[in-house]
């Protein structure tokens, strides 16, 4: 009978999933007339047994930059929520506790996989505007624009910039690992959906990590060109300067985009080739804030 966990075999084959799910069904059963210590009781003991299962599913995710030790309990936390909220009219608990186990495990990689410190409030903003980018370049066939975003979010220019900038702290390199052992999958085939773009992710990782190197003003630029879709006349205006200027900070930058993803070159900027920043400092903000 289940919950005499101490002469229970652990599910690990096709038989011992049936096992588990069996084990849970009947948890679910008889937890119904039980008083609440009962209850605490039998979850125990379905947890228990079910962890051989959770473990199994935290190793997959080992060699990602992750201690084994924090993906295990990162599954055991998936794990007691599944128990918890499992419904057996919704499906087997296998299948439910996969999902939610793993659930926590990816949630877990998205939180610690930031090149610098976000806020978790800028952290989900990012997330919203890249749901609301994905949902806007389906319905208009192009990228959308800062303004688009911020009318799709209902949020400030300024803020959607500021996430898309901070996006580039984003560091997914640990979805390129690969799974390990006889497998020749990567960590990005367990994770989300395909996405057509995947060959060109290792070079949109390293200028990810590139980004952070040149100055505030660059950033943005890149950020209002490249994410906004706005035009050079429009971010001239933006920051009071020429659209010529414009030009050529973008130039500059790209170019030694291009040349640091082949070599560590240092920023044109740290060789004096550009002015120091101290000296165009109130270039570095917008026009509408400087005039404030």
């Amino acid at each position: 009978m289940f919950g005499q966990t101490t002469t229970t075999t652990p599910p690990s084959t096709d038989r011992g999933l049936e096992d588990l799910d069996a084990a849970a069904l009947a948890y679910a059963a008889r937890i119904a007339g039980m008083p609440p210590e009962r209850r605490h009781e039998a979850r125990d003991d379905l947890v228990r047994f079910a962890l051989p299962f959770a473990g199994r599913l935290a190793r997959r995710y080992r060699g990602r930059g992750e201690p084994l030790e924090d993906l295990e309990q990162v599954a055991r936390l998936g794990l007691v929520n599944a128990v918890d909220r499992y419904d057996p009219e919704r499906g087997s608990f296998t299948a439910y506790a996969a999902i939610t186990i793993v659930g926590e495990i990816k949630r877990h990689f998205r939180d610690r996989t930031w090149g610098v410190h976000v806020p978790r409030r800028l952290r989900d903003l990012i997330l919203e505007v890249g749901q609301a980018t994905a949902a806007l370049t389906s319905e208009l066939s192009r990228a959308p624009t800062v303004a688009e975003l911020s009318k799709r979010l209902d949020t400030p220019e300024e803020e959607i910039l500021a996430a898309l900038e901070s996006a580039a702290g984003y560091s997914p390199a640990s979805l390129n690992a690969p799974v390990g052992g006889e497998s020749s999958a990567e960590f990005g085939d367990l994770v989300g959906e395909s996405d057509i773009a995947l060959e060109s992710v290792d070079d949109r990782v390293t200028v990810s990590g590139l980004l952070h190197r040149l100055p505030w003003r660059e950033r943005r630029i890149l950020a209002m060109r490249f994410y906004g879709n706005q035009t050079q006349a429009e971010i001239a205006a933006r920051f009071g300067i020429s659209q010529m200027h414009v030009s050529r900070l973008l130039s500059r930058a790209l170019t030694w985009l291009r040349q640091a993803m082949l070599a560590d070159a240092p920023p044109p900027w740290q060789n004096g080739v550009a002015e120091s920043e101290s000296t165009t400092a109130n270039q570095t903000r917008p026009a509408s804030a400087r005039a404030r």
